[in-house]
């Protein structure tokens, strides 16, 4: 029963990441923590070597830090930094190419659609619930998390972690 519930936490923390920014422009640091939770739960369950948890940990650092260097140049949220080694500490050394490729992938379309959202949909002219007049603000940010839980949503009945579980 423990395998179940741990194999849902994953896509429901990342799908409330994204409706969370999408709506508030913030991912509450209790959602990379409850990753990183369920991360060692699962490692533990599925008894996974530690070598193999030692190598996922090392790629959560490691996006973790590259993260944070976005974040210094004002390049992404914190709470996108943070959601981004989470979901990278998931996917390990194996799937965090594709991971960072789709990010970069629905981040630039996600982009696009805000920017055409801007442009082309008056906010004036609409009666618009306030986390959509953010989005509409010229200059403002991208809700970054989306793309980010997107990609991790996509990889994620790839992971070792999925696999192990689901049996």
């Amino acid at each position: 029963m423990i395998e179940f519930a741990l194999l849902l936490v994953f896509p429901i923390a990342m799908a409330f990441a994204a409706a969370n920014d999408l709506f508030t422009m913030t991912i509450p640091n209790k959602i990379s923590l409850v990753l990183i939770g369920a991360f060692v739960i699962a490692a533990i369950v599925v008894r996974s070597p530690v070598d193999q948890v030692l190598m996922h940990v090392g790629v959560g650092v490691a996006a973790l830090a590259v993260g944070f260097g976005l974040f210094a140049f004002n390049l992404l949220g914190g709470g996108d930094a943070k959601l981004l080694a989470a979901g990278a500490l998931w996917m390990g050394a194996d799937l965090v190419l594709p991971y960072v490729a789709y990010i970069t992938i629905f981040g630039g379309v996600l982009s696009l659609l805000i920017l055409a959202y801007r442009r082309f949909f008056p906010a004036h002219a609409l009666a618009l619930p306030g986390w959509a007049m953010r989005l509409h603000t010229h200059g403002g940010g991208i809700p970054y998390g989306i793309a980010i839980a997107a990609s991790g949503l996509v990889l994620y009945p790839s992971t070792p972690w999925f696999l192990a579980l689901s049996m």
